[in-house]
């Protein structure tokens, strides 16, 4: 059975390669067990995907190797 989690809690942070200006840029909340929130920093207060830990970690491996 799947349920929303709760994020109120959350922790969001922006990526490293943000410039700290109106880019688009993804925040991810990292304090939370075995899911990986994300969304995008310009609608915070609008949709959140949900991914599990281990894809998530998959998709950065993945990525780190593809630059």
């Amino acid at each position: 059975m799947n349920r929303t989690p709760d994020l109120t809690t959350a922790a969001w942070r922006k990526s490293s390669h943000s410039d700290g200006g109106a880019s688009n840029c993804l925040e991810v909340a990292d304090n939370q067990p075995d899911i990986v929130p994300v969304r995008d920093s310009k609608q915070p207060d609008g949709p959140i995907l949900v991914f599990g830990a281990s894809p998530w970690a998959s998709f950065l491996t993945y990525v780190t190797r593809s630059l």
